[in-house]
């Protein structure tokens, strides 16, 4: 743990304001997975004048490397992509020690704690071997692109990886894998009346759904499964020739993706042979953790709990989770997701953050990137 010196924790205690505005600005951009470029055209437009060389690459992603001599590096992000779909500016509204906005702690408050810590390193002209990262899509069908195109453009020297995201309390350390699937079925349907006794696709993919809740996930590890959405059909007066889905499932251990894998395949090969048209695409494949050396992914793990202990008297808890840390432990890389904020809601229209933790978020934040910063 790097212990924050009474300049730094003066700098954090003088900055708090300017981290609530920069909340604010970030909170009302929207970034939907996959239109990012306003947050990331403000993240880089915000670092460049706080004095760093930041880029966009074609990922969208905003990166700004602190001292890159070309040795090993150390990661950390904050992803700017948003669950929710809009493309016009977000509501923002503070309502006492709340300052609510969807999005806000998923991950705005993060992503504004990431980038005043970095001014701070940036202002101080501190350290080396360290590539902040304002990353794209972590959210839903993003499938982690940010991520990925920063481990496949800088992995081979990438000695550990951090990622802020989530609420102060936890810290997620084991890759929840995951694989999404488009189904489609189609029937030859027909006219409700005229047509009655041909094949409904609604009700083909709803006995497939019934089917696939049959399932008994495997005993090793957590494995879980998920209907998200359905759609399909014409009219009130038609029988449906399509309906379609998104299904997912999750695990923990590569095995429990193995298994799943083979009992959904063989469901959709079931249903094929009953003369239906289904068709599967899959729109997402989020990797559980590979061979990471215990001792050093260990010692990264302790290193954020004594960041976070030292600030707020607690140690975090461990707990597995899907985030931009998926793809460095999947690659062998230590990697941990903490949080550096206190709030509610997430994935909601009611998400706030609470103000007041952003005072102990920037500390967490300042304590990672100078427990990672490789010092001369």
């Amino acid at each position: 743990m790097y212990p924050l010196s009474k300049d730094a924790q003066a700098w954090a205690a003088s900055h708090l304001k300017e981290l609530e505005q920069l909340l604010l600005d970030l909170c009302v951009i929207p970034a939907p997975s996959g239109q990012e470029e306003k947050r990331a055209v403000f993240c880089r437009d915000w670092l460049r004048a706080a004095g760093g060389g930041a880029f966009i690459d074609d990922a969208l992603n905003v990166v700004c490397p602190i001292g890159d001599d070309g040795g090993p590096l150390t990661v950390v992000m904050a992803h700017t992509d948003l669950v929710f779909p809009d493309t016009a500016p977000l509501p923002v509204h503070i309502d006492g020690d709340r300052l609510c906005c969807p999005g806000a702690g998923d991950d705005a408050a993060n992503l504004a704690v990431l980038l005043m810590s970095t001014k701070f390193l940036l202002e101080q002209g501190l350290g080396k071997g360290l590539l902040i990262v304002c990353n794209s899509g972590e959210e839903g069908l993003g499938n982690l692109k940010g991520c990925r195109k920063i481990m496949e453009t800088y992995g081979s020297r990438v000695k550990e990886f951090i990622s802020l995201d989530g609420n102060m309390g936890s810290i997620c350390t084991k890759a929840v894998g995951s694989v999404r699937y488009r189904v489609e079925v189609r029937t030859e349907g027909g006219h409700s009346y005229g047509a009655f006794g041909n094949r409904n696709a609604i009700r083909v993919l709803a006995s497939m759904i019934d089917a696939l809740y049959t399932i008994k996930p495997p005993a090793i590890g957590r494995t879980t499964y998920n209907v998200g959405t359905i759609s399909g059909g014409t009219s009130v007066n038609t029988i449906a020739q399509q309906a379609e889905m998104l299904y997912e499932y999750r695990s923990d251990e590569r095995e429990g993706l193995l298994f799943m894998e083979r009992a959904f395949q063989a469901m959709a090969e079931a249903f094929r042979a009953t003369g239906v048209t289904v068709s599967v695409e899959e729109v997402g494949n989020r990797p559980c953790g590979g061979d990471v050396d215990p001792a050093a992914h260990r010692a990264l793990i302790d290193r954020a709990a004594d960041a976070e202990e030292a600030v707020t008297g607690m140690r975090p808890s461990e707990s597995s989770g899907s985030t931009d840390s998926n793809i460095p432990l999947s690659l062998g890389i230590p990697a941990v997701t903490i949080g550096a904020v206190s709030g509610a809601g997430a994935h909601t229209r009611e998400e706030y953050i609470l103000r007041s933790s952003l005072r102990e978020g920037l500390q967490i934040g300042l304590r990672v990137l100078l427990g990672s910063v490789q010092m001369p």
